[in-house]
């Protein structure tokens, strides 16, 4: 990639992208223009004239028409993008292509914890889950005991993990609301990052402890404990009961150990928060080239958060392996329309303040780049919010843009490992569920060293092509799958992170 101020992404596009902050005067000869004003980093510049109502393509795709006459050298945003739907033609699986798996013997291996149902861990953790926010101190206290002066008795054992929301009561008892959350709720706990789990109930909330069990398929063991505060006497009695509950669990995944396993075990969940317009440019696509390889290898991406996939379907369903996995996408992201119908919300149009920060003007715009996290690979599944992922390859799950509950059900539905974009920053992670954080530009990198594990700025500012970086996120991805902490491990975070999608009423 050049080293000039702007960058080029297609030749059909009318706009060019800021590489560096641009002032006004600043001739690009290049492009045969000079600059009306002061342009920000990553915003993107008028290339030439575009007439009023006129597409504005990026990546020769339309993010939205002009509102008026727009002269070149313009800066090209809210004041002179205008944000429309944009009408799709799905062609259902007319790009299909089977993914060309490699050979048995030429695929990547990880070490990680085999379980006993065939899924495989990257990490080895102890859930300790609610029922409900009525838990919420007992099961805090009960895992803030586990210090790590007490945990370095466990060196195999990562974390004792709280899993705290604020669901659970004042809930519908029946319906999507209930089903959603003991759906994810009872994910957490059957994650291959997960040896054991005590689950926490005061004893008289809508998700009551035993109809949550039942209706997951689990069943209280050397593994599973229940703990409900009002069967143990209160909130002390029931923490000390807890304590004692985990500490059993702990000797017995202490005995687990790593074996070395292939890649195709690594179900990976592509998340973006704090998006810019680099995202679309360097961090995303290289990801996007590494869940290829993990493809190839055997591997599972997974896409979510529809609502910033609008304007992209058709892209998506081409590539669907069948007309039933290609409607449900379309039936999903018209269920998003339905529901944020006449809401100021981010499907019709609008995106975070962040992200319009960082030079992204719309929702279809946003959606170019949040699209290539998933790679060229074929669409071989559309999964419900917390489903279990049962199927290989390139999947998307439904669910909220909101990345904790994202996060939260892609590891419901079997999820053992973490790519996340970013361009703003962003501190998400989870103890057990690594999440590798991949800067798009430099200067985020920089700031937020402590945060972000891979610098894709590296293709911005071209020292790395897409392919060089794609190769070190993919090498970065089995380091951590096969123990290598990340930073946001490093910090400690997680112990907040875990938030559910709470539809319905409370009452």
């Amino acid at each position: 990639m050049a080293h000039g101020p702007v960058i080029r992404l297609d030749a059909s596009d009318n706009i060019v992208v800021a590489r560096c902050p641009v002032p006004a005067g600043t001739v690009i000869p290049e492009e045969h223009l000079t600059v009306l004003r002061d342009i920000p980093l990553g915003h993107k510049i008028a290339s030439r004239a575009i007439a009023a109502g006129e597409p504005v393509l990026k990546y020769n795709t339309v993010i939205g028409y002009a509102r008026r006459d727009v002269a070149p050298g313009e800066w090209m945003h809210n004041d002179t993008i205008r944000f429309d739907a944009v009408a799709e033609a799905y062609h259902f699986c007319a790009d299909y292509r089977p993914t060309a798996l490699l050979p048995p013997e030429e695929r990547r291996t990880f070490a990680g914890y085999l379980r006993a149902d065939g899924q495989a861990g990257t990490r080895n953790c102890i859930a300790v889950m609610v029922c409900s926010n009525c838990a919420a101190t007992v099961a805090r206290k009960i895992a803030a005991h586990f210090t790590p002066e007490i945990m370095a008795r466990y060196p195999h054992v990562d974390a004792v993990v709280p899993l705290i929301h604020t669901s659970g009561c004042g809930l519908e008892k029946t319906g999507k609301p209930m089903e959603y959350l003991r759906r994810c709720m009872a994910g957490q706990i059957k994650n291959p990052n997960m040896a054991g789990a005590l689950v926490c109930a005061l004893g008289c909330e809508s998700n009551n402890m035993d109809d949550f069990l039942a209706s997951a398929g689990l069943t209280p063991g050397p593994m599973l404990h229940r703990l409900v505060i009002q069967e143990a006497g209160g909130a002390r009695k029931a923490v000390e009961a807890g304590i004692a509950a985990v500490e059993t669990m702990l000797d017995s995944a202490e005995q687990c150990r790593r074996q070395t396993l292939p890649v195709g075990y690594l179900k990976v969940a592509l998340e973006c928060g704090g998006s810019d317009s680099f995202s679309a440019i360097s961090a995303n696509p290289a990801l996007g080239q590494a869940m290829d390889l993990l493809v190839r290898n055997g591997g599972t991406a997974v896409l979510t958060e529809p609502t910033e996939l609008l304007g992209v379907e058709d892209a998506l369903t081409r590539r669907a392996k069948s007309p039933e996995v290609a409607q449900k996408l379309i039936d999903t992201m018209q269920w998003w329309k339905t529901y944020c119908a006449g809401r100021d919300a981010q499907i019709n149009g609008k995106v975070t303040p962040g992200n319009n920060a960082g030079g992204i003007t719309n929702v279809l715009e946003k959606a170019l780049g949040s699209a290539k996290k998933g790679g060229s690979s074929p669409l071989n599944g559309v999964f419900d919010y917390a489903q279990l992922i049962d199927e290989p390859g390139l999947v998307i799950m439904n669910s909220p843009s909101y990345d904790p509950v994202s996060a939260a059900a892609m590891f419901a539905g079997g999820c053992n490992l973490c790519a996340f974009t970013t361009g703003r920053g962003s501190c998400y992670g989870g103890q057990h569920f690594p999440t590798v954080k991949i800067a798009s530009n430099t200067p985020l990198y920089q700031r937020q060293t402590d945060d972000m594990d891979i610098n894709a700025g590296a293709v911005i500012d071209g020292e790395k092509d897409l392919g060089q970086m794609a190769a070190d996120i993919f090498e970065a991805l089995i380091a951590v799958a096969s123990g290598q902490p990340t930073k946001s491990e490093l910090f400690g975070m997680g112990g907040d992170e875990f938030v559910v999608w709470w539809l319905g009423i409370t009452a």
